[in-house]
């Protein structure tokens, strides 16, 4: 019988509840608006209903800063393409995120070989005028690409928000991304600037970027300068490169003209982001810099409880949407934390030895890190004194009810986890965490404020305590303002209002619980279907990390004898073979906590999973390959030689 859980996993004290951020905005509401709300479902109930006197009250309780305030805050809300949030309001997202110009630390940056660096937040501002100067001087105006094939450094921040106080747009990946995928992202959005690191480092190893450098300025001739921040070595060779300049040749630091903050619309570009690319070229999602603000301070302020003095620290490549979303804590002046490398070099507890010495108090990582560091024995709440941490984030895929029960036992007793999920193509979250909320165990706390989220079944009916597709009923201020180069947005329909006309969908598999929380199943695109029953593959997930011996999975569903069959791949521990005890135990795990329907027809034990390099498992492109279908683009993942694995199986043709 499945896990029955009557109490939950943590409960805020009053003091605590009464201490945050989400507190004293339901006191504004009542303040401002006469309002009284009995609970959080009554708040987000009149958030979706409401929702010009909704963000307008979050504009003012966040302080956003315009030279001139909107006419009205939504127009043509019936409509999610036609909505115009915000008219007539202009604004810069960089002197929003560079409001505070004190001697307070801004930034913390370590890297995996030790070395570590701070900057002020008067520091900041001054190298985001001199860097803003120098893209000035090299021609970049309001709508012009510049992109980052950088680290997780205090240099790509600063870059990003001279872009942004130009009113240029911004757009990285991580440099662990090969030729082919800085092309089939830069390549699409044309850069005028590429800032670059001449390498790295990951796993104990410097990565030499020079080579890639090289052959990026020669292929993608929108290029005119070459910006290369040193972070492996000093003085790089940049000869070959005829566009390169060093980053502290290229800034203007003498007689540095003032900081200057271009006053755009709302809706004013700010972000491109891609989508993963596994399917086909990426999909270059364009995001607003009113939309990414007001949303990511509303996340951030609410329901993260982000506050002054928090040190906000989420581990994150500049190819993943949770560092844009990092990068907006500036807007609340708390200290940032950057990490670039491994998370398990020199050792497994490496990011919590950072956590401890930083007295980080919000700590982000991904789902698949949390399973790891259970996996490897880490157990911090016997060898860490983490006093500070008093929220721990978890994204990137469903979080286990095993790993909730590990960060409790192991970690810490007394912190709010917020599993949150989103994505992407909203750059933040539509359910996530709430400081005055339970946690109960498997379930992401609530939906987000101002978002209109419903599970509907097959029928495109609302339900709850039943396993449908996530939409969003109602336009919301982050939505993209459009696709690069999809005049007609036929891309954009296609991706998000195919499944129901005029509603959101975002393509997640999922549940509204009892307790008005939230659980994701999986992609909806991933979902497993035997039997005509429909199965969620998270749901396989959960029971298969309780085992020792296995290391990582994959599911999908083999299409076979007029039916699907559930085919479960495992990466088994050194020395551990796929017996047919194992094959027994998998199996029974699953059937004793799930269904019998979700039992594997198939184990097969491979070497390795395939992952996109911002490290999500690609589901369908492993069944694409068992299927003798073309994977498109093998350019989008971090290990694109895995797939290999999956052709012609003899295991999957009887």
């Amino acid at each position: 019988m499945p896990h029955q859980i009557s109490q939950p996993l943590w409960q805020p004290s009053v003091k605590t509840i009464n201490a945050t951020n989400m507190l004293s905005f339901i006191h504004q509401l009542e303040r401002e608006l006469g309002f009284v709300f009995k609970d959080y479902q009554q708040l987000h109930q009149w958030s979706v209903d409401q929702p010009q006197q909704f963000w307008q009250q979050i504009w003012l309780y966040s302080d956003i800063r315009a030279s001139q305030p909107a006419d009205q805050v939504l127009t043509d809300g019936d409509h999610f393409l036609g909505a115009k949030w915000f008219k007539g309001a202009r604004l810069n997202y960089a002197e929003n995120a560079l409001r505070n110009r004190s001697d307070k630390i801004a930034l913390i940056s370590r890297l995996e070989n030790g070395s570590r660096t701070t900057l002020s937040y008067a520091e900041l501002y001054q190298q985001v005028a001199e860097c803003a100067a120098a893209l000035r001087q090299y021609g970049v105006v309001s709508g012009d690409r510049v992109a980052g094939f950088m680290p997780n450094i205090p240099e790509t921040i600063v870059a990003m928000l001279a872009t942004a106080s130009i009113g240029a747009v911004w757009s990285s990946c991580s440099p662990d991304f090969g030729i082919n995928g800085v092309m089939d992202r830069f390549g699409q959005i044309e850069p005028k600037i590429l800032f670059c690191c001449e390498g790295y480092f990951y796993n104990g190893k410097t990565i030499d970027c020079i080579p890639r450098l090289q052959e990026i300025s020669e292929k993608i001739t929108s290029i005119e300068k070459l910006v290369v921040v040193e972070v492996a070595r000093q003085r790089p060779s940049i000869d070959n490169i005829p566009s390169a300049i060093l980053y502290g040749d290229f800034l203007i630091r003498e007689n540095t003209p003032q900081l200057t903050f271009e006053q755009l619309p709302f809706d004013h570009p700010l972000y491109i982001m891609y989508s993963s690319g596994t399917t086909g070229a990426p999909k270059c999602i364009v995001h607003s810099a009113g939309g990414t603000l007001i949303q990511h301070l509303k996340e951030q302020r609410l329901h993260t409880d982000l506050q002054e003095e928090d040190i906000l620290f989420y581990f994150t490549t500049c190819g993943w949407m949770m560092w844009n979303w990092l990068v907006s804590g500036l807007a609340s002046e708390a200290t940032l934390v950057l990490y670039d490398g491994s998370p398990f070099y020199p050792q497994p507890s490496s990011l919590i030895d950072m956590a401890e010495q930083e007295q980080v108090s919000i700590f982000g990582t991904s789902a698949k890190y949390i399973a790891a560091l259970e996996k490897a024995g880490v157990k911090p709440r016997q060898t860490h004194n983490l006093k500070n941490l008093k929220a721990l984030l978890s994204t990137g895929s469903p979080l286990s009810h095993e790993s909730f029960r590990y960060v409790y036992q192991e970690v810490k007793a007394d912190l709010c986890l917020a599993s949150i999920s989103g994505g992407t193509d909203i750059l933040s979250c539509f359910v996530l965490g709430n400081p005055c909320l339970p946690v109960w165990e498997g379930e992401i706390q609530c939906r987000g404020l101002g978002m209109a989220v419903e599970i509907w079944n097959e029928k495109g009916e609302p339900v709850t305590e039943e396993k449908g597709e996530l939409v969003c009923t109602k336009p919301f201020p982050n939505a993209p303002i459009y696709f690069w180069n999809d005049p007609d947005n036929k891309k954009y329909l296609s991706a998000y209002f195919e499944t129901y006309l005029g509603i959101w969908a975002q393509g997640d598999y999922g549940e509204i619980t009892a307790h008005n929380g939230v659980i994701i199943h999986g992609r909806s695109d991933a979902v497993l279907n035997p039997g005509g029953v429909r199965i969620g593959t998270a749901e396989i997930y959960r029971q298969v990390e309780k085992l020792d011996e296995v290391i990582d999975s994959i599911c999908i569903g083999q299409t076979w004898d007029d039916d699907v069959r559930v085919v479960l791949f495992v990466v088994l521990r050194d020395g551990i073979e796929l017996t047919e005890e194992l094959q027994k135990t998998i199996r029974s795990t699953i059937r004793q906590e799930t269904t019998p329907r979700h039992v594997p027809a198939k184990i097969i034990a491979v070497k390795d999973i395939p992952r996109t390099i911002s490290g999500k498992i690609v589901e369908l492109a492993v069944r694409k390959v068992v299927h003798k279908e073309t994977v498109n683009n093998t350019d989008a993942l971090a290990n694109p030689e895995a797939l290999e694995q999956f052709k012609n199986m003899p295991e999957l043709q009887c």
